[in-house]
């Protein structure tokens, strides 16, 4: 069964890049520099940023649905992002070299299934979790720090 991954949309994240420290804050947010590299994966261009270069790190509501699953974590956008635009069944880099969680999803909100795997067998359980038609997508988060990665739809 084929997929899409997708990332975050830049246009919610723009205006944060040209506020300052102070303004950010006020938002709960934070500019970082990355210091290691993987580490600091990008959630609108599903990369990770290079040695040196600025992010932005907030809490970013990832499933906003009148559920108990609703849900919201920290996330970070690189500055110099652009959208991540994959191929059908294209899986990023940067989930491959991560340990995996997938959450399944019905069109309300309400969880079906999940799973961890290593981002190098992603592919498998991506399939396997999309056979159901009652799943309407998939969330991927970094199991061991639990942040929201990506979206997986139907292709």
């Amino acid at each position: 069964m084929s997929f899409q991954i997708t990332g975050l949309p830049l246009s919610q994240f723009a205006p944060l890049f040209s506020m300052s420290d102070q303004e950010l804050a006020r938002q709960g947010a934070i500019r970082v520099a990355a210091d290691e590299r993987p580490g600091f994966p990008c959630r609108v261009s599903l990369q990770d940023a290079e040695i040196g270069e600025k992010l932005i790190l907030l809490n970013y509501e990832h499933l906003p649905v009148a559920t108990p699953y609703r849900s919201r974590h920290a996330i970070y956008v690189r500055e110099s992002a652009t959208e991540a635009q994959l191929a059908v069944d294209e899986v990023p880099q940067q989930l491959r070299h991560r340990l995996l969680s997938l959450r399944a999803f019905d069109a309300q909100g309400m969880m079906r299934a999940a799973d961890v795997v290593p981002g190098t067998a992603i592919e498998s359980l991506i399939e396997q979790m999309l056979i159901d038609p009652g799943v309407a997508f998939l969330h991927v988060h970094n199991a061991k720090w639990g942040c929201y990665a990506a979206r997986v739809d139907r292709a």
